[in-house]
């Protein structure tokens, strides 16, 4: 149970609780590459251009020294500032106001107030402007994968208090999309992300955004608020 919590949200967090060596430095890169900022700056317009996301995702955990080696798949929906991801039997769902995360196996709900500061990560700061405040990045160049040009940018993070200690961000050049994400964790543990669809302006009605009881017959609700 707990370690589904931690992968949820690892993705909610956009890796901020969760990625390789633990005996790997934390060393800063220095000073911001501005050929990475302008492929940043391209994705967070494009984001903020869409009235909704939807994106089906991999994760793929991978743990020190081989001790954990597992895939999942799951999808978000984004509209606005509202989201909700569903990942093997887990939802996470946020209206901007309240956040609801369910687990399906205990079958319990456990609702909280948003946190409004500006240090709370979102899947929409994902896309957007995240990384201006928080990391130093850099961009490491080009590759290419199934026919696509992927522009490769490795961020630290500015608080060395995280425990985590580099993000390697694969960006699709020619739909200024996210393609994959993948999180380097001091204890080592590695979380890849990887975008398989994106589907910019789906149809994504406004309910989907809070938790409904009556459709989980039974469900235990935990309220922190």
């Amino acid at each position: 149970m707990m370690m589904k919590k931690t992968v949820l949200t690892g993705l909610i967090m956009c890796g901020m609780v969760i990625g390789a060596s633990a005996q790997a430095p934390a060393q800063s890169l220095g000073k911001n590459d501005p050929k990475a900022k302008v492929v940043l700056d391209g994705v967070s317009k494009r984001f903020k251009s869409l009235k909704t996301v939807i994106a089906n995702f991999i994760l793929k955990v991978e743990g020190a020294n081989n001790s954990v080696n597992d895939t999942k798949k799951g999808s978000v929906y984004v509209k606005g500032p509202k989201y909700k991801v569903i990942m093997d039997g887990q939802e996470i769902i946020s209206d901007n106001k309240t956040s609801w995360t369910y687990a399906k196996d205990v079958n319990e709900v456990t609702i909280s107030n948003v946190d409004q500061s500006n240090s709370s990560m979102t899947p929409a700061k994902i896309f957007t402007n995240f990384y201006d405040n928080d990391f130093l990045y850099r961009l490491n160049g080009e590759t290419t994968e199934k026919g696509k040009v992927l522009q490769n940018i490795e961020l630290t993070p500015t608080d060395k208090s995280k425990n985590f200690f580099k993000v390697l961000v694969d960006v699709d050049k020619k739909n200024q999309t996210l393609a994959r994400m993948k999180v380097f964790e001091k204890n080592g543990n590695r979380y890849t992300y990887e975008i398989t669809n994106f589907t910019p302006n789906g149809a994504v009605k406004d309910d989907l955004f809070t938790f409904d009881a009556k459709k989980y017959p039974g469900v235990e609700v935990v309220d922190l608020r």
